[in-house]
């Protein structure tokens, strides 16, 4: 069975590291093991996000781009957290009606391959049509 590597976000702000192969995104809860060996079971209504990272490390001094054209990810969209934190990907599931949905970062060399975003945990959702400058870290 394949384990995804994964950085679990809580609204609270806590940070968990560890994996998971039981996460389905119509699902309520999951088995997160963490980097420890623990098993903790994670309401998903609690997190912000699940970061599906190449490695648990990553680079903290990175700069995403997020300039990448990504063909067949769908829209492309800016997402800004309750939190103020904001991201730049592509999504083929964006509904405001789910409890969340999973995006591709617009930065093929940023450490995150996937995100499951959680919508409770979301301020606002921006399209960037075509040439669209609008840039999502301008808002309030």
């Amino acid at each position: 069975m394949r384990h995804n590597k994964v950085v679990v976000k809580y609204k609270d702000g806590t940070i968990k590291k560890g994996r998971i192969d039981n996460f389905f995104p119509e699902k309520t809860r999951f088995y997160l093991q963490t980097l420890e060996g623990q098993i903790e079971y994670v309401g998903m209504e609690s997190l912000k996000a699940i970061y599906f990272v190449k490695d648990h490390e990553g680079n903290k001094d990175y700069n995403d781009t997020y300039g990448d054209l990504m063909p067949g990810e769908g829209l492309k969209i800016g997402v800004k957290f309750q939190d103020d934190e904001s991201i730049i990907g592509y999504s083929l599931a964006y509904s405001p009606k789910r409890q969340g949905f999973m995006m591709t970062p617009a930065d093929y060399q940023c450490n995150n391959t996937r995100i499951f975003v959680i919508q409770s945990a979301v301020k606002k959702v921006v399209v960037m049509y075509g040439d669209n400058k609008e840039s999502l870290f301008e808002y309030q």
